[in-house]
C-alpha cells in the first residue's frame, strides 16, 4: 500500500516503540440536541429506523477495513462506542457491530468495551441486551437529578428515569460511569450536595463530573442560561464534590474522574496517557503512531456524507514536531499521579530536553512536583491546569 509505504518513511522522530491502541465508534444520533453540547450529534426525534442503522454499520464495516494497514496486527486495549447517544441503536444492533469490530481486530484479552447510555432512551431490560451483546462497561449521561435543571440543560429525561436506569446499569453490569455535571444555572453549593448524595447513594464505581462550559456554537453560547456560578462558588463546589467523593471511596484520578480500586476507565487513560486511537464513525478523530510521524485523521462529519464516502478520510495531517510537546502535555497533565518522563520519550520520539525549559518553570512557580522523573501535576498545578499547560506552547 503506498500510503503506508509513505508513512513508514524515515522521518525526524525516533519512537522506540508503538504505544498501546484503542478504538473509538460514534454513532451520532440522539433524541434532541442539548443546548450545551458541541459533539457530532443529530437529532432523530423519532428514534433511528432500521435501514439507517442498517446503513451505518456496514459504512463502520467499510471504515474499519480501509484503516486496518494503518493498524494491522496491533492489538486494542479498549474500545468506545460514544456519540450522540448510542443506545439509541438496538441491543442487536450493537451485538452486530461488536461482532463486526471482534472478526477484524485482535482485542487483547478482557478488553474493555464502553456504550454511552441515556436514560431517555432508557428501556427495562434494555441494558441487559447490552451487556449480552458484548458491552462491558456502560456510561450513563444522568447529569442532574434535579426535574428543573434537567428541563434547563435540554435533557429528554426526567430524575425518575434517571435513578431507573442506573439501578438497572448496576444490575447488569459489574462495572459503570455516572456522568454528573455541575455549576448549573441557579445551583447553590446545598443543591449540588443533594445531587451527589443522591448520586453516591448508587455506589458508582466511576464517576464522572463535569463543569458546564459555555462552548461555541451551540445554542448556549448564544442564548447563555442567567444565574451561572461565579468562579469563587464553582471552585467552592469543586472541593465539595472532591471532598464527598473521597468520603465514599472514590479517588480523583483525573481533572473530572473520580473512581473506586479497580474501575478506572481503561480507554481514557489511554488517551491521557498519549496513547494511541483509531476513530471510526461520523466525524471521529483518529491519532495514530509510527516510527518516525505521529497521524492525525478526522472523518466525514455529516452522516449523510460519511456513508457515502466511508472508506475515506476527511483530512489528515502529520502533528508537527514542535506541536508534540503541547498535545502532550494537554493530556498527561490531567492526570493526578502524572506520567513518567520516560513515557514523553516513548510516546513522541523527542528527547526530554524538548520540554526542559517549561518543566523548569513549572517546578519554579509550584505547578509540578520537584520529582525529576515525573511529569505530575501539584495541588496547585492540578488547580490552575490551563496555565500549567500552556506553559508547553
Amino acid at each position: 500500500m503506498a500510503e503506508l509505504a509513505h508513512l513508514m518513511r524515515p522521518g525526524t522522530l525516533q519512537l522506540p516503540a508503538l504505544p498501546p491502541l484503542a478504538l473509538y465508534v460514534h454513532l451520532p444520533w440522539c433524541l434532541r440536541k442539548c443546548p450545551y453540547c458541541d459533539f457530532n450529534s443529530h437529532e432523530a426525534k423519532n428514534g433511528l429506523a432500521p435501514d439507517t442503522a442498517a446503513a451505518y454499520l456496514a459504512a463502520l464495516r467499510a471504515d474499519l477495513e480501509a484503516a486496518l494497514p494503518l493498524i494491522w496486527g496491533r492489538p486494542v486495549v479498549s474500545i468506545f462506542i460514544g456519540g450522540g447517544t448510542p443506545s439509541l441503536f438496538e441491543p442487536a444492533q450493537i451485538a452486530e457491530l461488536i461482532s463486526d469490530l471482534r472478526a477484524r481486530l485482535p482485542l487483547e484479552p478482557g478488553c474493555e468495551i464502553t456504550l454511552e447510555a441515556n436514560p431517555g432512551t432508557f428501556e427495562r431490560e434494555r441494558f441487559k441486551g447490552f451487556r449480552a451483546a458484548g458491552v462491558t462497561r456502560l456510561s450513563v449521561g444522568v447529569q442532574s437529578f434535579d426535574d428543573a435543571q434537567l428541563k434547563k440543560l435540554g435533557r429528554v429525561h426526567s430524575a425518575t428515569q434517571a435513578r431507573e436506569a442506573l439501578a438497572e446499569a448496576a444490575a447488569a453490569f459489574d462495572t459503570f460511569n455516572l456522568d454528573l455535571m455541575y455549576a448549573l444555572p441557579g445551583q447553590t453549593l446545598d443543591e449540588l450536595a443533594r445531587e451527589l448524595d443522591t448520586a453516591l447513594g448508587f455506589q458508582p464505581p466511576h464517576l464522572s463530573i463535569y463543569h458546564l462550559t459555555i462552548e461555541p456554537n451551540t445554542v448556549f453560547s448564544t442564548r447563555t442560561p442567567a444565574g451561572l456560578p461565579d468562579a469563587d462558588l464553582a471552585s467552592d463546589m469543586l472541593d465539595l464534590i472532591t471532598d464527598r467523593t473521597g468520603t465514599a471511596g472514590l479517588q480523583r484520578y483525573e481533572v473530572s474522574a473520580y473512581a473506586r480500586d479497580g474501575h478506572r476507565c481503561a480507554h481514557n487513560l489511554n488517551y491521557w496517557q498519549f496513547g494511541d486511537y483509531l476513530g471510526i464513525g461520523a466525524g471521529a478523530h483518529s491519532k495514530l503512531s509510527f516510527p518516525h510521524r505521529v497521524l492525525r485523521q478526522v472523518r466525514w462529519r455529516e452522516p449523510a456524507a460519511y456513508m457515502a464516502q466511508a472508506s475515506k478520510v476527511s483530512n489528515e495531517h502529520e502533528v508537527a514536531r514542535k506541536d508534540l510537546p503541547f498535545e502532550f502535555m494537554l493530556n498527561a497533565l490531567r492526570l493526578k499521579e502524572g506520567v513518567a518522563l520516560t513515557q514523553f520519550l516513548e510516546r513522541t520520539g523527542l528527547p526530554p530536553s524538548s520540554i526542559a525549559a517549561g518543566l523548569q518553570q513549572a517546578r519554579e512557580r509550584g505547578l509540578l512536583a520537584a520529582d525529576p522523573a515525573r511529569i505530575q501535576p501539584t495541588a496547585r498545578g492540578f488547580d490552575f491546569l490551563s496555565d500549567l499547560q500552556q506553559l508547553f506552547l
